[in-house]
């Protein structure tokens, strides 16, 4: 819905404000306080005044206006037919790296936009380039306030970030950062690197890191990524995978921010991204590298939190059900990409050799609609599971990692169903839902998943 009509309400939250109010799916948002709204930007902060007064129209088309007193902080438990509350804004780069240009066609439309929103980036955290950003919309960010910004920079050489974004206003956008940065907006940002070989590596990313490093404290964190390889990549621009050398180059380089940034402010900084450390066949770090897991959702600490959280929970249930284990009895089957596949095996093996009654077949699925060079079960396809589970030994239940499901969904990247693979494979499926206790969890069939469990995926 246009702006200037209002905003489409969708949902009101059981015992809110807003239902106390009689506000109802279906009624129009019109103005906050005599404001239009926007976005969710504004909604945002207009909403954190004490005292509302909101105009809101019915579907008989009757007009309420409806007087709110209430804390600072309190929302009032509206939802919107459009998170947004506006029209999503869409990617203008064309990136050599992109990964939606490296899909093949026919699969559903909806998988082919790509979002370069920085209201994404504050309510999700997904990551933009800034470079459909005006000036007024860094103005709205700073006035509301509105942190952490999430940001690619890939490179912070100007005539570079225009090359690789194949935008020539790209290495403009960088002096967007700056002011977002400026002493006193207090805006927060996090910080990622796509590396791909030959162009935005070494002496290039020496310079990128000390330039971010420079942007601290509003910058928090950076992560190193690898650019992902699809099969799909005809008349692309030519990029190549990095080795085992490469990888261990790229260690050295982010140890050395790391160390810099410890010795000055107890925080680590820049961070690598799990594929590293396994293509350089390096051990993975320990859980104080991380500084808390900000960077997880960019592939940063998932194999440590899932070996601490697998280690913790099997304490966990030695203590509690240690007499039963003895008695127990069951064979499983898990499938998980490549990436993770040698630590899961290797903790599950430890499960084993701990109940010599449990038995689960692990398979490390290759990603034929990809491409081999695609190895986290993010990107696993029911079609690549089924083709290669069937007639394989799956015991009496399936596990699957939940990021092969599309957020909020049941189905995976080419809309096969979790229920079509049950069929086809003849096996119930579980998804194991988030990271080490989870995976535990499912091992034994108990619960030992604690309280405070924050619930990251697995892989």
């Amino acid at each position: 819905m246009e702006n200037k009509k209002g905003h489409l309400i969708s949902n009101v939250l059981p015992g809110s404000i807003a239902q106390e109010m009689e506000i109802e799916p279906g009624d129009i948002l019109l103005k906050i306080n005599g404001q239009d709204v926007i976005d969710i930007f504004d909604y945002q902060f207009l909403i954190q005044e004490e005292e509302l007064s909101l105009i809101i129209r019915k579907p008989n088309g009757e007009e309420w206006e409806i007087d709110i007193e209430k804390d600072e902080d309190d929302d009032i438990g509206i939802e919107f037919a459009n998170g947004l509350m506006d029209d999503y804004k869409s990617c203008h780069n064309k990136c050599i790296f992109c990964f939606i240009d490296q899909m093949p066609k026919g699969m559903r439309e909806t998988l082919y936009f790509k979002d370069d929103d920085t209201r994404l980036s504050f309510l999700q955290g997904n990551y933009v380039t800034l470079t459909n950003m005006s000036d007024a919309d860094i103005d709205r960010i700073i006035k509301y306030h509105l942190s952490p910004i999430n940001v690619s920079f890939q490179t912070t050489n100007p005539e570079l970030r225009n090359k690789m974004l194949n935008n020539r206003f790209a290495g403009q956008a960088l002096e967007k950062v700056k002011r977002l940065c400026v002493p006193g907006n207090g805006i927060e940002l996090n910080g990622q690197i796509v590396l791909c070989k030959g162009v935005n590596d070494k002496e290039e990313l020496h310079r990128s890191l000390s330039d971010l490093y420079a942007l601290r404290p509003n910058l928090q964190s950076v992560s190193i990524v690898p650019v992902g390889l699809s099969k799909y990549r005809d008349g692309l621009y030519p990029l190549e995978p990095f080795n085992k050398d490469d990888a261990r180059e790229v260690i050295r380089e982010i140890s050395f921010w790391q160390e810099k940034a410890f010795k000055e402010s107890g925080t680590h900084f820049v961070h690598a991204s799990d594929e590293w450390y396994l293509l350089a066949e390096l051990p993975i770090p320990e859980a104080s590298l991380y500084d808390g897991y900000g960077q997880y959702e960019n592939g940063v600490g998932m194999l440590r939190l899932l070996m601490d959280e697998f280690h913790d929970g099997m304490n966990i249930l030695k203590e509690k059900y240690d007499s039963e284990i003895s008695y127990y009895s069951a064979e499983f089957s898990m499938a998980t990409g490549r990436l993770a596949y040698p630590t899961i095996k290797e903790l599950v093996e430890e499960a084993c050799d701990y109940c010599k009654g449990l038995k689960v077949h692990i398979y490390p699925i290759r990603n034929d609609f990809f491409g081999e060079r695609i190895t986290v079960s993010g990107l696993l396809t029911g079609g690549d599971i089924i083709a290669q589970l069937k007639g394989k030994p799956l015991g009496t239940k399936l596990f699957l990692p939940q990021n092969v499901l599309r957020a909020g969904e049941n189905y995976l990247l080419d809309d096969i169903t979790v229920p079509e693979i049950e069929t086809e494979l003849g096996i119930s499926i579980d998804i194991i839902k988030q990271a080490g206790y989870h995976l535990v969890s499912e091992l034994f069939q108990k619960d030992i998943v604690p309280d405070t469990d924050d619930g990251e995926d697995i892989e």
